[in-house]
């Protein structure tokens, strides 16, 4: 689960819906009696947008800015759909639930709705929006220094010598500025408000019910709608997900990517020391000798940083480190960071960094990055105990050098959550497949499995025996992909939890 985006730009439940909504009359919302439809749900006015050829449509769907006030002040998300092209086949809408928190909805829909229409064929409307904060939607801001916006600040990775310092500094000094500027807006980006804003977006599109596909943080938000809305819910696709412990959420999270790093680096360890490579990307004859090299390299870096080909932006110990955290999410980023490697090492190279870690992020991107996580739930531990803690977390997981345990701007947040985190249970309809790879360096197999157990007979875990986070649709696993497709298309699951 994605605590932060990875890049700038950074994710399914039984019964057949009404026939009264059929693929000509889908874009106006049925009357609440009719549909079920959320109170206020209004009509969505269609327009064609995206790739040629894909046939996708948006739209701009008007909700609350706070839900304890309905009819107050109105905000607008951005929503996006591919409608199906076979309304004798169409049984409903899957929504496409992004990660993040800080990812579209619209732009994974975009990228994943033509393989998700050769999945599923003419099943479903495929649908997405754009939480808050996010692309086309109510933006909020913090009005961070630039500084304060780069993906390795907003990480809270410790000093070269495991000091926090700096990172409590920083992480005071984002805190106040966004209890400063983030006003009203800010506080409305929490999970909550997004699992309500998924049932307006159900009512707005005259849905009975609604089945989604979750990845990442998007898992959290679907799991939790799943649990506040179970009768509006017709099959659930929970990919890649985490721990939902309600009193740490996004901390246990974070915390996670430690155990998450040790698990997938054997993967690019195997890769990297592959015979096959060329010279200019194997890093070692063994796999055993790549961590090693790999760690010796970051600590030179800590001590020396090398000029990169970014005037004024050196390779630092940690830019290489979350170099490597970004890289491990799928396979195809072995090569770049195999040759940033040896660049790093090669004395008289240059190395060229990768353009999401040398650029600040935008102040709205960064907002909804630590908004989110910081509103949901209270923060623990004092700056003297997470010290202690950072200490052994680079003892135990030298890879992630003790930043998943550090000190964030949510541990300085303002204001209190404005209502606890839904605790999910056992309790609903059996209508929820998850699938979670066994190497996952964001949400480890081992947190993955404490959602299952929370779920209990609710949910069936495919297990998918291969490194990298997103798996449906992305890793391809075929044992995983028809798994998930046959449950979208037919509602069967494996009678018991499986491994592909």
């Amino acid at each position: 689960m994605t605590t932060y985006p990875l890049a700038r730009t950074a994710a399914a439940l039984a019964l057949a819906l009404s026939a009264t909504v059929s693929a000509t009359t889908a874009a106006v919302a049925l009357p609440a009696a009719a549909t079920g439809s959320a109170p206020g749900s209004a009509a969505l006015d269609w327009t064609a947008c995206g790739p040629a050829g894909l046939g996708q449509q948006c739209a701009t769907l008007k909700v609350p800015l706070d839900y304890a006030d309905p009819d107050g002040r109105q905000v607008d998300l951005a929503v996006s759909r591919i409608r199906s092209t076979d309304p004798a086949a169409r049984r409903g809408a899957l929504l496409v639930v992004p990660g993040g928190p800080g990812n579209s909805g619209v732009q994974r829909l975009t990228a994943k709705g033509p393989a998700l229409r050769d999945a599923l064929g003419g099943a479903y409307d495929l649908v997405a929006f754009d939480p808050r904060g996010v692309g086309g939607s109510m933006k909020a801001y913090c009005g961070l220094d630039e500084g304060d916006r780069h993906l390795t600040t907003l990480r809270s990775w410790p000093g070269a010598d495991g000091s926090i310092d700096e990172n409590v500094t920083r992480s005071r000094r984002v805190a106040e500025a966004c209890a400063r500027n983030g006003g009203p807006e800010l506080r409305s980006l929490t999970t909550a408000n997004e699992v309500r804003d998924m049932d307006r977006l159900r009512g707005a599109l005259g849905e009975r019910k609604l089945s989604a596909w979750g990845n990442s943080y998007g898992t959290y938000v679907t799991a939790q709608y799943a649990q506040k809305f179970p009768r509006h819910t017709d099959r659930i696709v929970l990919d890649s997900s985490a721990d939902p412990d309600p009193r740490k959420v996004a901390q246990g999270w974070l915390a996670g990517m430690a155990r998450g790093a040790d698990d997938r680096f054997p993967d690019f360890a195997a890769w990297a020391a592959d015979p096959a490579r060329p010279a200019a990307l194997r890093i070692a004859e063994r796999p055993e000798d790549v961590r090693p090299f790999f760690l010796d390299l970051a600590a030179r870096l800590d001590r020396t940083p090398k000029p990169s080909t970014t005037p004024g932006v050196p390779l630092t110990g940690n830019l290489l480190r979350q170099t490597l955290q970004n890289a491990l999410y799928g396979d195809a980023q072995f090569e770049p960071l195999a040759r940033l490697i040896k660049e790093a090492a090669t004395e008289g190279a240059t190395p060229a960094l990768p353009p999401q870690l040398t650029a600040a992020m935008p102040d709205a991107d960064a907002a909804v990055t630590i908004g989110v996580i910081c509103n949901d739930v209270r923060w623990r531990g004092t700056v003297g105990r997470i010290a202690r803690a950072v200490a052994a977390d680079r003892a135990a997981h030298p890879l992630t050098a003790g930043m998943p345990v550090n000190v964030t701007p949510c541990h300085f947040w303002k204001d209190a959550p404005a209502e606890r985190p839904t605790r999910l249970t056992d309790e609903g309809p059996s209508n929820i497949l998850m699938i979670q790879s066994l190497r996952d360096p964001s949400t480890p197999h081992s947190a993955g499995l404490r959602m299952r157990a929370a779920l209990g007979d609710r949910a069936r875990l495919v297990s998918v025996d291969q490194g990298g986070h997103g798996m449906y649709l992305n890793g391809g696993n075929a044992c995983g992909d028809r798994t998930v497709t046959r449950f979208l298309l037919t509602g069967e699951r494996p009678a018991a939890d499986v491994t592909c």
